[in-house]
């Protein structure tokens, strides 16, 4: 469980990252700009989800090994 846990917050964060990347030098990469639905809200995604990663890392973290 803890991998698991981990693997999501590491993907989160990259999508978070590449989402704000995105937002801030228009370079085209990331998965958060190409959801149609999330039009106008992509800089809060992101930050959500770096956000969401850390937490995701803390639940990983408190769990035990195995």
């Amino acid at each position: 469980m803890k991998k698991l846990l981990e693997l999501i917050g590491f993907i989160a964060l990259v999508q978070g990252v590449l989402g704000l990347v995105h937002e801030f030098t228009h370079w085209h990469v990331g998965l958060v700009q190409r959801l149609g639905f999330l039009d106008g809200y992509e800089v809060y995604v992101s930050a959500g989800l770096v956000v969401l990663a850390f937490a995701l890392f803390a639940a990983a973290e408190s769990r035990r090994s195995g």
